[in-house]
């Protein structure tokens, strides 16, 4: 039987962890340093923070560790896989190396524009001054993003020329490299997959809502909530993504010696010319993850494992139903959330993040406290579902947006 061990401590994670444990291979699941929600699934938590990467891999070494599944973004871009494996470790996700398609957008952009993947025009620039002059050449809105590691939220969109020079210079107070990009128009969504060398494995279209209020409005968030499958996003669509951005981006990562066994999230842009790239992740999505992951009806631990050993697994995803998940969020969240709120008893069907416990209670200790999943024949009847069971529990100290699916919904 195999001990696993899976790095972070947020809902993601949490998924992860509670869908490994489902497989029949799999008698141990460790998170560090985990939350204590995820208690309630037999999850072990391991009191190790997750960029403490000598102490991880002796832990693993000690408990026999025979698969660690890396979580979150800043762990990889600082090369924790590098370091399982020179430790004889077997560590789902991209080295070091790799992770710079996410974690240097400039160096993600000049991977597009090299491999001929369709993305927007763009410039990076270390002066204000510059970055102001050529934005100024681009049609409004325009986008401004930091470069680096951001959480979701280092991206502005100016829609007002007399508010540019005030994105310009708050990007530079928290990064010393900023891009301007054109603004791309039309329906944003999430393609996932797992690679492991040539081989890969698609998940179901899936669709972050990323704002803070309803009908996307207000500032970026780690992400309020997400559905899957995502109808509007059709096969053929799906079809034209695999060809041109798919294809030519695992295509690139053997050319350019970037090749692992992880995770390729490819936040995509569906425009009038076709889908276009927004971005790279090196990791799986959160809030997507957690309505993905209870899709997967074959083995999870198997699934890793083979594609680590660059092998092409045998999955199987449910057809048929529609799941979605509501992000229930600190009052406050995401520019100063208030913290140490107590928790009510929630039902089962529940990924946990920023909570800590104290005498057998939860309590709220970060900006997105957990996400309710649910699924259904139509994505109407599952809406419904998880908004009625919220109705039932009281609430009234915390945030969660009302219309999660909405853009299906739409008369």
């Amino acid at each position: 039987m195999a001990n696993v061990l899976v790095i972070g401590s947020g809902a993601r994670e949490h998924a992860i962890a509670a869908t490994m444990l489902k497989s029949n291979q799999v008698e141990n699941v460790y998170c560090a340093p985990g939350n204590p929600g995820m208690k309630k699934d037999a999850i072990q938590l391991v009191d190790i923070d997750e960029l403490d990467f000598a102490k991880l891999t002796a832990f693993a070494q000690r408990k026999a560790i025979d698969l660690t599944f890396v979580g979150p973004e800043v762990p990889l871009a600082m090369g924790i896989v590098d370091k399982f494996q020179a430790a004889g470790l077997r560590a789902f996700g991209p080295s070091q190396s790799s992770a710079r398609l996410e974690s240097d957008k400039t160096f993600a952009k000049k991977f597009m524009m090299r491999n001929g993947i369709p993305t927007a025009q763009f410039k990076t620039f270390t002066d204000a001054d510059a970055a102001e002059n050529y934005a100024r050449t681009l049609s409004l809105p325009v986008v401004v993003k930091e470069n680096g590691l951001a959480a979701g939220k280092g991206v502005s969109i100016v829609r007002d020329i007399d508010d540019l020079r005030g994105a310009i210079d708050a990007s530079f107070q928290k990064s010393d490299e900023i891009l301007i990009e054109q603004f791309l128009s039309g329906e944003e969504f999430s393609l996932m997959l797992f690679v492991g060398g040539d081989q890969k494995v698609l998940f179901p279209i899936s669709q972050d809502h990323k704002k803070i209020h309803e009908g996307e409005t207000g500032p970026n968030t780690g992400g309020m909530g997400a559905y899957s499958p995502v109808p509007h996003i059709t096969e053929e669509v799906q079809k034209e993504t695999i060809q041109k951005i798919v294809e030519p981006t695992m295509a690139g990562l053997a050319k350019e010696n970037l090749e692992f066994a992880g995770v390729i999230y490819i936040g995509c842009m569906l425009t009038e010319e076709g889908p276009k790239v927004i971005e790279y992740n090196l990791r799986l999505g959160d809030p997507e993850t957690q309505v993905l992951l209870p899709q997967l009806q074959s083995d999870f631990y198997q699934m890793t494992i083979d594609l680590i050993d660059h092998k092409l697994p045998e999955v199987k995803w449910q057809t048929g139903e529609f799941y979605l998940g509501v992000v229930i969020a600190a009052p406050g969240y995401p520019a100063s959330p208030q913290q140490d709120i107590e928790l009510p008893n929630l039902p089962n069907n529940v990924f946990y993040a920023g909570v800590t416990e104290r005498n057998h209670k939860l309590y709220s200790s970060g900006g997105r406290i957990f996400t309710i999943y649910n699924h259904a024949a139509t994505l109407e009847c599952a809406q419904a579902k998880v908004y009625a069971e919220l109705s039932r529990i009281n609430l009234s100290n915390f945030y969660y947006r009302k219309d999660i699916g909405f853009r299906d919904l739409q008369s």
